[in-house]
């Protein structure tokens, strides 16, 4: 007859089943090692082809180069009066019934021209205010640094308070051009 007695058990128990590692991280980490490296010799190439054009390949021409250089004396619009469209402000306004309103005005100068105004020149603007019970006010502003207009306020005395007061510009002057 045969011994069915099972086999004694050992002293200690069995290691455990080793788990499969997961290749996922590792796939993870190479990919951001490349994306790195790669950043980093894109920035190193682009420092040094701006960095120094004395290495450059290809001779720079002068034709090329004086083709590119921007011109050394600007050029800037020509300012007539009809450069500026100008309307008034009124800033103060006292009526005295039938007998008409004194009003005080100063001019609103807008530049409509299409390029540039000399930043150095000063301009001259004389216009000329209808409207007054003593017939035209001729009156001049100066502009000066392209936006800095200096006047004198305006007084004038209207027939009537229904009395429509206009403006327009009839001279323009530059000065140290």
């Amino acid at each position: 007859m045969t011994d069915l007695t099972p086999p004694p058990m050992p002293s200690f128990p069995p290691p455990p089943p080793t788990p499969k590692k997961s290749r996922t991280s590792l796939v993870i980490i190479a990919s951001a090692a490349a994306v790195i490296a790669a950043v980093v010799a894109t920035g190193i190439v682009v420092v040094q082809s701006t960095g120094d054009d004395s290495k450059s390949s290809a001779p720079t021409k002068p034709a090329a180069a004086a083709a590119a250089a921007p011109d050394p004396t600007p050029t800037y619009d020509e300012v007539t009066a009809d450069s500026f469209t100008i309307k008034l402000k009124t800033k103060s306004r006292q009526c005295f019934g039938s007998a008409g309103c004194n009003l005080t005005v100063e001019p609103d100068l807008t530049y409509v021209g299409l390029g540039d105004i000399d930043p150095d020149a000063t301009y001259e603007i004389t216009y000329e205010i209808h409207g007054d019970e003593s017939g035209p006010v001729i009156e001049t502003a100066e502009l000066s640094d392209q936006t800095s207009l200096n006047y004198t306020p305006s007084v004038i005395s209207t027939v009537s308070s229904g009395t429509k007061v206009s403006v327009e510009i009839t001279d323009v002057t530059a000065q140290g051009e």
